[in-house]
């Protein structure tokens, strides 16, 4: 049994997401089959050398309804976009999970997501649309994540958090655990940078760094230099 995807994005994240998808149908019964790469340029494409064809941009593309696709695009906000912009066209945005995951059977994740290697998702986790975990992250008990959220790699999301939608969390990032009563909370559209550890509340549309994490300003910056 298989699938045919289409994979939106031809560079770097696109060719590791497909070395996983063949690493998945090594493992697994159920295969996926690569139809093609859509990308606005194929610069990239021709650097990883794909073996499928590429396809140009997907709003110019005549899909057949239901046909499937994998998001192969960090950047919140544009997955978000293209994502709303299949749904519209009544196409499916696939769920990939690679096997060396464990996700809890009490934790649910909306369609879209992507899982990638070593990702670790634990007990009554709920994750929104459009999800991307990026290798040996991890979600904890009892946290809500919103829709389109991105974490680079090794993420450690801690218990008792709470991401809103369209939120970019980079590498090596520790969100400190909340409490069931008072989570603690990223706001939507924010973004964490790469080693941030974040101890409290980050508001709305806030660029933060550091340990602990603080609004990124000219000030801050000379401060932490």
């Amino acid at each position: 049994m298989s699938d045919k995807v289409y994979i939106v994005g031809a560079g770097g994240f696109s060719a590791e997401i497909t070395e996983y998808i063949v690493d998945n149908n090594d493992h697994l019964d159920h295969e996926i089959e690569i139809s093609g790469y859509f990308d606005l340029k194929n610069d990239e494409y021709e650097k990883y050398k794909f073996n499928a064809p590429y396809l140009g941009d997907e709003r110019e593309y005549n899909l057949n309804k239901n046909s499937k696709f994998i998001i192969a695009i960090s950047n919140p906000k544009l997955r978000g976009g293209i994502y709303d912009d299949f749904k519209k066209r009544g196409c499916e945005v696939s769920t990939f999970i690679h096997h060396s995951c464990f996700i809890s059977k009490s934790s649910s994740i909306a369609e879209g997501a992507i899982i990638c290697p070593f990702v670790t998702i634990t007990s009554n986790a709920k994750i929104g649309v459009n999800f991307q975990a990026n290798i040996y992250s991890y979600v904890a008990h009892d946290c809500i994540i919103g829709n389109n959220v991105t974490f680079a790699p090794g993420v450690k999301c801690n218990g008792n958090v709470e991401i809103k939608d369209n939120v970019y969390i980079g590498t090596g990032v520790i969100i400190k655990q909340g409490k069931s009563s008072r989570p603690i909370v990223i706001g939507k559209d924010s973004i964490i940078s790469a080693g941030a550890v974040i101890t409290k509340n980050v508001p709305d549309g806030t660029t933060v760094f550091g340990n602990p994490a603080i609004k990124l300003t000219k000030e801050n910056l000379k401060k932490r230099s």
